[in-house]
């Protein structure tokens, strides 16, 4: 077993579960060499599973402000980077390089900067412990202890795991919601009670169903196998009217997902909108990435160019993520959260800002949505299988 991390992550340990978060924390004193020094902390937190892992990466800069950044390590197992998000990363051997993105190139003393990567390994996967910023070590050279922890991650290639049922999370972690649920007043197979299948528009091979086998908490969620094609609309409504929660309505969710978002547009979360005579304020994907979606119009938050696109981000696959919404009910604003991570392309306040609400500031009209709805819409290629869990809905932020 390991002995390298220094943060638990909230998860309960299960010997049933093969994967391993690990997170490393390297801090030291500011070097005494001069201008060039740049000390700093990394965090460094993995979700592996049997040949592959996805990490997560944020670097806190100790020293005098920067305006762009260079991560170094090495990997001591056999790690080979496959992709990455907000930073460009190149592997030469063992030695790994990451350069900002652009937009998050300037980080002030005490500030920080994110970024992720996926990968695969075959013997080991030790997290490194030789971070350098802008070619100055952010360590000391000393081994740092680990404690291992669990992640409800599996390999992307079979079926996720089956995790032994827990304790669901209490109503009280939704506050005064108005949705809570953990899907596990759900017999199954078919949703029942507040949740019911839907095809708003026009139904094809599309399922939804009650499963026992994968779950983020507790022993059920929600899965959507999505089919592409336009007539392949496959959704599950809450019975909740949801037209005066607010004036910001708050949506928190798991998700899920089996493959990454295609480049055609699709949806995973609708919600009728009265601003818009009941046609859908949707959340989904383009151009393999998050974007907000207006059904009256076919706005685009944030704008589907080059530049517009990667002020967003991608839904990783094969693991559970924390997505979350906040939406202005009487000024037109939106924000989004995945994770801690508030997303740029994602926010929008009434300013115009290049790339990302050109489209999105031509109506005016703050939305009002009316219900939710989850499950699978696509408008040209793109299958998927989601799965839902722990959705809460309410006047007030609800964490992850």
């Amino acid at each position: 077993m390991r002995t390298r991390v220094l943060r638990l992550l909230r998860r309960p340990w299960t010997a049933a579960v093969a994967a391993v978060a690990l997170v490393v924390s390297v801090l030291v004193a500011m070097p005494a060499s001069g201008a060039a020094a740049a000390a700093c902390r990394v965090d460094y937190g993995v979700d592996a599973w049997a040949g592959g892992y996805t990490a997560r990466v944020r670097i806190t800069n100790l020293g005098p402000a920067v305006s762009d950044w260079r991560l170094t390590w090495t990997y001591t197992g056999d790690q080979q980077v496959t992709s990455a998000w907000n930073a460009t990363v190149t592997q030469t051997g063992a030695s790994v390089v990451a350069v900002d993105a652009g937009w998050n190139g300037a980080v002030s003393t005490g500030g920080t900067a994110e970024f992720g990567l996926q990968g695969t390994w075959r013997s080991a996967d030790p997290a490194p412990d030789d971070f350098a910023l802008n070619g100055t070590s952010c360590g000391d050279g000393g081994t740092p202890t680990a404690t291992p922890t669990t992640s409800p991650t599996a390999p992307p290639t079979t079926p996720p795991t089956t995790p032994p049922p827990t304790t669901p999370p209490p109503a009280a972690e939704c506050g005064d919601a108005v949705i809570c649920s953990g899907f596990e007043d759900q017999a199954g197979p078919e949703p029942s009670g507040d949740w019911r299948f839907t095809a708003p528009d026009c139904q094809g091979t599309g399922t939804a169903a009650v499963d026992s086998a994968v779950s983020h908490a507790g022993g059920r969620s929600l899965r959507v196998d999505g089919r592409a094609g336009y007539c392949n609309h496959a959704f599950v409504a809450h019975s909740a009217d949801l037209s005066s929660v607010g004036p910001v309505m708050y949506v928190r969710m798991w998700v899920r997902h089996t493959t990454a978002l295609p480049t055609s547009h699709v949806t995973f979360v609708s919600m009728p909108d009265s601003a818009q005579g009941g046609r859908a304020l949707r959340v989904g994907g383009q151009n393999g990435a998050l974007q907000w979606n207006r059904e009256s119009d076919d706005a685009t938050l944030p704008a589907q160019s080059p530049a517009g696109v990667a002020l967003s981000r991608p839904l990783p696959t094969d693991g559970w993520q924390c997505l979350r919404f906040a939406i202005d009910t009487s000024a037109a604003g939106l924000d989004t959260w995945l994770g801690d991570e508030q997303v740029p392309g994602l926010h929008a306040d009434g300013v115009p800002t290049q790339d990302v609400d050109q489209q999105w500031l031509t109506r005016g009209t703050a939305p009002r949505p009316t219900a939710l709805r989850l499950g699978w819409e696509s408008y040209a290629t793109g299958d998927d299988t989601v799965w839902f869990d722990d959705v809460a809905v309410g006047s007030a932020p609800i964490g992850c």
